[in-house]
C-alpha cells in the first residue's frame, strides 16, 4: 500500500541552481535551495508541517483578533486557531489538500476551495503557481470569489528565510519600511501604528542595513519604500558572503516580521532558526477593519471577483 507523506503529495520543480519542494497540505514550500543552500527553513516531507512554515496563508494572513469580526451587517465568530492567545490565525487555507493543475519541470499550479461555512460563509477558489527561473522563485497566488455575496480576503506567504550558514544574531537584515504595528505583548493585538523612529529606532528602524543581534521582532511593518521598479526587497545576508533576499509588489502593503522565537528558548531544536518575513496583502486583524484608524488593505471580493497577489525568494 502506497502511503502518502504526511505533508501530503510532495511535487518537485528545478531551474538552474535553484530546486523547489512543495507539499500539498496548504500549498505549502517545503524548501527552496539555491547550489544546495537553503534559502528556506525546511522540513521532510512525512513530518506534519511544523505551524505555518512555508504555507499559503488565506482568505486572512495574521490574526483575526478573538476569532470575531462583522461584515455585511452580519457578526462571525471563527474558531480559535491560536488558543493561547485567542485568535483566529493565519486563515483556513492552510491545512487544505491543494490539487496540482500543471506541472512543467521548473513550474507547478496548485487549485483548492476554500467552502462556505458558518464563520466564513463564501466560497472562494484558491489558484497558486510556483514557477523557478534565474531571478528564484515567484510565488502568484490567485482568489476567485464564487458567491453571490462580496468576501472578505486577504492573503500571504509565511517562509522562513535562512541567510547562511552562521546563526540569525549574526545576520544582517534591511527592511525598507518607515512604520511598524504597536501590539499587546501578550497577544499581538494591534493598538496603533507608529513611526520606526519613534519609540524604539534600535530595535524597529531596519532601512538601514544592520546587523539583527539579539532583536526579537513579531511585529507587522507598512507605508513600505517600492523602488523604481515598483518593488519592495527584503535582505538578509550571512557574514559569510551569501544571502537571500524576498521581492514583492504594491499588492501587499504589509510584512510582518518575526524572529522565530520559541519558548523554551535555545532548547528548542528551531528557536531562530530563521526569519519569518510574510509581505501580506492587509494588516494583522483586517477583517475588523472599522476598528482601526489606519489603511488595513482588507480586500473585498464581489461577486465572481478575482484578485492577484505574489513575491519572489531569491539567493544573494
Amino acid at each position: 500500500m502506497t502511503t502518502t507523506p504526511r505533508s501530503g503529495t510532495q511535487y518537485s520543480i528545478r531551474s538552474g541552481a535553484y530546486e523547489a519542494e512543495i507539499a500539498s497540505v496548504g500549498a505549502s514550500l517545503r524548501s527552496l535551495r539555491h547550489g544546495g543552500r537553503d534559502l528556506v527553513v525546511p522540513f521532510d516531507a512525512d513530518e506534519v508541517r511544523p505551524g505555518y512554515r512555508g504555507a499559503l496563508l488565506a482568505p486572512w494572513p495574521n490574526r483575526v483578533v478573538d476569532g470575531r469580526y462583522a461584515f455585511g451587517g452580519h457578526e462571525y465568530e471563527l474558531a480559535l486557531s491560536e488558543p493561547k492567545r485567542g485568535h483566529a490565525l493565519h486563515g483556513l487555507a492552510a491545512w487544505l489538500d491543494f490539487t496540482a493543475t500543471a506541472q512543467t519541470d521548473d513550474a507547478l499550479t496548485l487549485e483548492a476551495v476554500i467552502e462556505p461555512q458558518t464563520s466564513y460563509p463564501w466560497r472562494v477558489r484558491l489558484e497558486t503557481t510556483f514557477r523557478l527561473g534565474d531571478d528564484g522563485l515567484t510565488q502568484t497566488v490567485r482568489a476567485v470569489n464564487e458567491s453571490v455575496g462580496a468576501a472578505p480576503f486577504g492573503t500571504g506567504p509565511h517562509p522562513y528565510l535562512v541567510a547562511g550558514p552562521g546563526p540569525l544574531d549574526s545576520w544582517t537584515f534591511e527592511l525598507p519600511a518607515s512604520a511598524v504595528l504597536e501590539v499587546t505583548p501578550d497577544t499581538l493585538a494591534p493598538i496603533a501604528l507608529h513611526d520606526v523612529v519613534e519609540d524604539d529606532p534600535a530595535r524597529f528602524d531596519w532601512r538601514t542595513p544592520h546587523v539583527l543581534g539579539a532583536t526579537e521582532l513579531d511585529h507587522a511593518y507598512t507605508d513600505l519604500a517600492f523602488a523604481d521598479d515598483g518593488l519592495a526587497t527584503v535582505r538578509l545576508t550571512d557574514p559569510s558572503g551569501v544571502g537571500v533576499q524576498l521581492v514583492w509588489d504594491s499588492t501587499c502593503p504589509w510584512v510582518q516580521i518575526h524572529t522565530a522565537d520559541l519558548p523554551g528558548g535555545a532548547a528548542q531544536p528551531f528557536h531562530r532558526a530563521g526569519l519569518a518575513v510574510e509581505p501580506m496583502t492587509c494588516a494583522p486583524d483586517a477583517f475588523n477593519d472599522a476598528a482601526y484608524d489606519f489603511e488595513t488593505g482588507l480586500i473585498v471580493l464581489e461577486p465572481g471577483g478575482a484578485t492577484e497577489a505574489s513575491w519572489r525568494i531569491a539567493a544573494l
